[in-house]
């Protein structure tokens, strides 16, 4: 608890003054003047932004919007620039819709001041505020979810760049800014990409045996998931949940390719639907049979329910991991392969 007031004490007497709301600057305004200020910062942000789409600063500049940003340091940009080096650095700002990209993942719509933050990371238990370590996620500008987690030290990270408690609140006419230490970047893999590189790794390999079934499956299977310019959520199953099925019949399904394809396009929803969009229709739509919604094989639906632990079933296949982002889409994990009915 004494940590915990101690971190909203920086949070709040930590905030850089403003002045009076007639005279505050728009958050164009504050990242313009912070370059050309005596301690120059954000001047690589400031060149990124003209750089991107026209709209990016014509968002930053209007008086009427109501914006977060995450803005990262020089020193931040210095760090990817070192990383990639100044050739594929250079490449990136000359790449007005990847540079866009990047500048929106760093943007969340509406106000949310670092005691918003706090207040989302904390519990009240009997009158009583205590810390909850681990994370929740807000939707940018961009479309990908941005992670907000607060570790056992108490400092408090934004999709792995740090908080900086220092310069937090620097209010503007049209939001706020906080200031981080690095760059974040949104997800650039399709989600073919993070299937094959979630069964590749050493340890903890996950998705082996889904990415065995899409490689026997009709190639149009593989090459939608790796087409970049679609908008997909899959449900994926675990390997635990592959296995599950017995070894005979696993063999037999990866052997059938016109079964295999049918039962991988039933685990994909056109679209993205993250956890929340998820929920709101689950709440809005719920009837006693459940939510059905349609999946890419046409005519076939799958049903959503509500268990009494708060859980969500697909079918028979509980959802166990939610809101994986991909550059295409987005991965929901579920502990069941899930059969389309048969006639």
């Amino acid at each position: 608890m004494r940590k915990l007031l101690l971190i909203v004490f920086a949070l709040l007497v930590a905030a850089v003054p403003v002045l009076a709301q007639e005279d505050t600057p728009t958050i164009a305004e504050l990242v313009v003047a912070s370059a050309g200020g005596e301690t120059p910062e954000f001047t690589t942000l400031l060149a990124a932004v003209q750089a991107a789409d026209p709209t990016i600063l014509e968002a930053l500049s209007n008086p009427d919007a109501e914006l977060t940003v995450f803005a990262p340091t020089d020193a931040a940009f210095a760090a990817v620039r070192e990383a990639l080096g100044e050739e594929a650095f250079n490449a990136v700002l000359a790449d007005q819709a990847a540079l866009s990209d990047i500048l929106l993942f760093h943007v969340v719509d509406g106000k949310v001041m670092s005691s918003d933050v706090v207040a989302a990371l904390t519990t009240s238990t009997e009158g009583k505020e205590e810390a909850v370590l681990g994370a929740f996620a807000v939707p940018s500008l961009q479309g990908q979810y941005i992670d907000i987690a607060q570790a056992e030290d108490g400092a408090i990270t934004i999709n792995g760049a740090n908080l900086n408690l220092d310069t937090v609140d620097i209010e503007a006419s049209n939001g706020v800014v906080h200031v981080i230490d690095a760059v974040i970047m949104p997800e650039s893999r399709t989600i073919a990409e993070l299937v094959v590189d979630a069964a590749s790794m050493e340890e903890g390999a996950e998705f082996t045996a889904l990415l065995a079934a899409v490689q026997a499956a009709d190639p149009a299977v593989l090459e939608t998931l790796s087409n970049p310019d679609a908008e997909l959520t899959v449900f994926a199953p675990t390997d635990a949940a592959f296995a599950a099925l017995g070894e005979d019949t696993l063999n037999a399904v990866l052997a059938d390719q016109l079964m295999l394809t049918s039962i991988l396009l039933y685990h994909v929803v056109p679209g993205v639907v993250r956890s929340g969009d998820l929920k709101k229709l689950l709440e809005e739509n719920m009837s006693m049979d459940g939510l059905m919604v349609d999946t890419a094989l046409e005519g076939q639906q799958v049903t959503f329910t509500v268990a009494e632990d708060g859980s969500v079933t697909m079918n028979n296949a509980k959802i166990i991991m939610t809101d994986i982002d991909a550059a295409n889409g987005v991965i929901h994990v579920i502990d069941a392969v899930i059969l389309p009915p048969t006639e």
